[in-house]
């Protein structure tokens, strides 16, 4: 969001929800300013059941600034039977709390399966403690440089399958 805000020099005029603090956010149009960057979810094949990532990804997108309409019908924390949203179990999910609960259970009741199931968190040093401060990390540095950094490219030499010719 912050990144195609920044293309068509929308960036300053629409900031988008800077807290993330989980509570429904849409933007509004600023009088005498150009609109809002307008986008609309369109989920394909996706399926749309509550609480699925491509919500997440919509959710991402809004509260970054791009004026997208929607409901937190969708959003986790969202009860069906009381009509409420839930904005601090959403907050959660955004910052991954549901993914700490289960690394602990999981590292409480079987080490092998934790170690197995978290082994590139393990590796790059994450634990559950520290779960949502890795994620505020991320979302403090998308909003301090959105610019996207294209990776070097690897030069790998070409491998034959084949054997050559005599």
């Amino acid at each position: 969001a912050r990144r195609v805000l920044k293309k068509f020099n929308l960036d300053s005029i629409y900031e988008g929800q800077k807290s993330v603090d989980g509570e429904h956010f849409m933007v509004e149009d600023v009088e005498d300013k150009p609109g809002a960057f307008r986008a609309c979810l369109d989920t394909g094949l996706a399926r749309t059941s509550t609480g699925a990532k491509i919500f997440g990804a919509m959710k991402g997108a809004a509260d970054g600034g791009l004026d997208i309409p929607h409901s937190v019908k969708r959003f986790p924390g969202y009860d069906k039977e009381a009509e409420e949203f839930s904005a601090e179990v959403h907050r959660n999910h955004i910052f991954g709390k549901h993914v700490a609960d289960y690394m602990e259970h999981l590292q409480s009741e079987d080490s092998e399966a934790f170690k197995k199931q978290f082994s590139r968190f393990i590796k790059s040093g994450v634990t559950a403690a520290s779960m949502e401060d890795m994620y505020k990390k991320a979302h403090s540095a998308i909003r301090k440089d959105p610019e996207y950094k294209p990776k070097p490219k690897k030069t790998a030499p070409k491998k034959r399958f084949t054997a050559k010719k005599l």
